[in-house]
């Protein structure tokens, strides 16, 4: 079978995470052929791969939503909208859905209209008049014209895309990958499935609310305009998968039908484990750890700051970071800065390794996000044995709790943002050693039962070949 899998802001230029998970599905399937029609944010990632390509993947198409800023329009173009495209257009820039369909026709590689030649054409500036006298008609037109042009700068051009000839297509999130799922499954007929690691215009909205470069009376468009692009997918999508089920009932109140939703977890390689001793309950310094990519959505300095409580009540702790400190260089120093200013020793930035060899080292795992769908190094250190300390975010209340399966904790959930409530659960499971062992033993039983790799490739092999042999019809 030929799979097209569509992927943005992952895979193959960034490790871990939702990259992690696609190498692994290619790797699990070596029966299948891949093609890759990935979405980057910048074109100086071209060719920066991070992985390994499996052998079972043909190609990789490239795309990158900066690509089209500089485009040259040679000539303006007269176009004069229909009453369904222009209805279309309007619904995009002011309201949280659309005729997606008509922007298909309109805008694919095939469609008459080109995106630059358009956001530079009276046909366009007739558009944002119109959403000007009636959404925005507090705000300076000047503002609106140039915000809305950025907004649909890339996305009317990624339409563009070409489309691979394969099987069936599956998106690893909504947004602009979902709306290139939705979009091929649209022209081509052929069976779309999306897999959402976290819920993609969830997060989109929280990050816009916080956002600086936002303007406040555009926040509401921009996290519309997200949802649209949401409901484009799922509209499409014949399979929508989350990783629990708390992500399930989330996309069900975004507009997924219920009948096309549903859970599939994670799975892991219990075997990279198995050679991992359970946790030592003969008197020992605490050690502590962390296996992240050192980014702001993974909120390294609550950590910090929780570690420095914990180190005033335990001087013999230490922390490690284990993962790669150059994705944002800028967030690492400021990352050192703070522990300098603390006057805090004890923390070390390991760097990449392979994660195997460290988890034997701790005696618990820490994870301070954010923002998470159903994080790989939850269930890393509950097959090493480990117990967690994490905040409540994506399933990770799911995986240390379980839900009603007779296994006890593996470790303490704990409020995003608040180092005090963590650095306690630290000190709380530190205190007890046969305790913390026994969190380690609840977690590897958990994982082992519901969480195991060869499990999670059944499932999406038997569901690619239940898709392709449906020909797209609905299932």
């Amino acid at each position: 079978m030929r799979i097209c899998l569509i992927a943005e802001g992952c895979y193959p230029y960034v490790a871990g995470g939702v990259s992690s998970w696609i190498q692994m599905l290619i790797q699990g399937m070596p029966e299948h052929t891949f093609v890759i029609s990935t979405i980057g944010a910048s074109e100086s990632q071209r060719g920066q791969f991070k992985y390994e390509i499996p052998r079972n993947v043909e190609r990789i198409e490239e795309n990158f939503l900066d690509q089209y800023l500089d485009a040259k329009v040679r000539r303006q173009k007269r176009y004069r909208l229909k009453p369904l495209e222009r209805e279309a257009l309007l619904d995009l820039i002011t309201k949280d859905h659309t005729d997606w369909d008509e922007l298909f026709e309109m805008f694919s590689r095939d469609g008459s209209y080109k995106a630059n030649e358009f956001l530079a054409s009276n046909a366009f500036l007739d558009v944002v008049l119109k959403a000007s006298e009636d959404t925005y008609r507090l705000t300076p037109f000047n503002d609106v014209f140039w915000t809305i042009r950025s907004m649909l700068l890339p996305v009317l051009n990624i339409l563009r895309s070409p489309i691979p000839d394969v099987d069936l297509f599956h998106s690893v999130s909504t947004g602009y990958a979902g709306l290139l799922g939705a979009m091929f499954r649209w022209k081509t007929g052929k069976p779309y499935l999306i897999t959402e690691h976290g819920i993609y215009s969830r997060e989109r909205e929280e990050e816009i609310l916080k956002a600086n470069w936002v303007d406040v009376y555009f926040k509401q468009t921009w996290i519309d305009f997200f949802l649209s692009m949401a409901l484009a997918a799922y509209g499409k999508a014949d399979r929508i998968i989350s990783l629990f089920h708390h992500a399930r009932e989330l996309q069900i109140g975004y507009g997924a039908r219920p009948s096309r939703c549903e859970v599939i977890p994670n799975g892991i390689k219990m075997e990279r484990f198995a050679m991992i001793p359970p946790v030592d309950v003969t008197p020992h310094p605490l050690r502590l750890g962390a296996v992240i990519r050192v980014v702001p959505i993974k909120d390294l300095k609550t950590m910090i700051y929780a570690f420095a409580l914990v180190r005033a009540r335990r001087p013999d702790a230490t922390l490690a970071m284990i993962g790669p400190t150059d994705e944002d260089p800028e967030y690492y120093e400021e990352c050192l800065e703070l522990i300098e200013s603390l006057h805090l020793d004890g923390i070390e930035f390991v760097g990449r390794v392979d994660v195997t060899e460290w988890y034997g080292k701790l005696d618990m795992v820490l994870l301070s996000s954010i923002s998470e769908g159903q994080p790989f190094v939850v269930l890393e250190a509950m097959a090493s044995r480990r117990p967690v300390v994490a905040t409540n975010v994506g399933s990770c209340r799911e995986l240390i709790e379980g839900i009603g399966d007779g296994i006890g904790p593996a470790g303490e959930v704990v409020p995003v943002m608040n180092p005090n409530l963590m650095a306690r659960a630290i000190l709380r499971l530190a205190e007890n050693l046969d305790a913390l062992r026994e969190m380690g033993e609840n977690g590897w039983k958990r994982v082992d039962r519901f969480y195991r790799e060869e499990d999670f490739l059944a499932t999406y092999r038997e569901l690619y070949e239940r898709l392709k042999q449906d020909g797209g019809r609905r299932i």
